[in-house]
């Protein structure tokens, strides 16, 4: 997951864009309860996982606005709900075409801020025991240092780059966001639409961009940026905050996600 100083290292389908902070891993992690995150989204590009989602409401995909870099209308993106395993058939499983990608109008490939989207389905989602969306977090307020929270993801499971076939999952610990703004560090560039989480050998990473940091069972952010190298403890995990952002989804949505 993450960026660089130069805006972001985006990793997506294998290309870096920037040369420093890749994005989106889970890096220490374990391999989760199957089907015990209904929410969870692979979203994929002809056929390939390059990023995570969240499940907000029955045609609602919450997203990293990075993962659209380079996806052109030549592509073919589509949404995978009620996975555990990517490539094994699995009655859970629907694959949704996506009909509008709605990146934030702050976003883009040379920044950092802002990084969320919002993918509509072409169908609803049907929803049951395997497929379930998650609340959002509404209330903006900061989180304690050393609360722990959730993050799931598909992505790079070793430093060679290996990746899962199953959703992988991993406990980490916000870090205070001075403390991740020091120069030893992030040095500055989180801003108060950001949290961080303690990154030492234990991270997210490249392919969990874009998917859910879960905090008592609400979508408290968006994985997002943070080091080249994942689970390096100098360079803490960066996630979206989903708080800052819930007046733009409600207003792209045309619904109150809160319920």
């Amino acid at each position: 997951m993450r960026s660089c100083a130069c805006p972001v290292a985006l990793v997506l389908l294998g290309a870096a864009v920037c040369a420093a902070q890749p994005q989106g891993r889970i890096l220490g992690g374990q391999e989760a309860n199957a089907h015990s995150y209904p929410y969870m989204a692979s979203v994929q590009v002809n056929g390939t996982h390059v990023c995570g989602g969240t499940l907000v409401d029955e045609q609602w995909v919450l997203s990293a606005a990075h993962c659209m870099d380079g996806v052109t209308a030549d592509d073919i993106l589509q949404v995978l709900l009620g996975a555990h395993s990517l490539s094994k058939p699995e009655p859970s499983k629907q694959l949704h075409d996506v009909q509008s990608v709605v990146r934030h109008p702050g976003s883009g490939p040379d920044r950092i801020v802002h990084d969320i989207a919002l993918l509509k389905l072409t169908q609803n989602a049907s929803l049951g025991p395997h497929v379930q969306p998650l609340p959002l977090q509404e209330e903006d307020r900061e989180l304690a240092p050393g609360t722990l929270c959730e993050v799931t993801g598909w992505g790079v499971v070793s430093h060679a780059g290996r990746r899962p076939d199953v959703l992988q999952k991993l406990t980490v610990p916000i870090m205070d966001r001075d403390t991740c703004n020091l120069r030893m560090h992030h040095d500055g560039a989180v801003t108060q639409d950001m949290i961080c989480t303690e990154s030492h050998r234990r991270d997210s990473c490249r392919g969990d961009s874009g998917g859910p940091l879960v905090c008592g069972n609400v979508v408290q952010g968006v994985v997002a940026w943070g080091s080249r190298v994942c689970g390096n403890r100098r360079k803490p995990g960066v996630y979206t905050t989903v708080a800052s952002y819930v007046a733009w989804i409600r207003n792209v949505t045309n619904d109150d996600l809160m319920g």
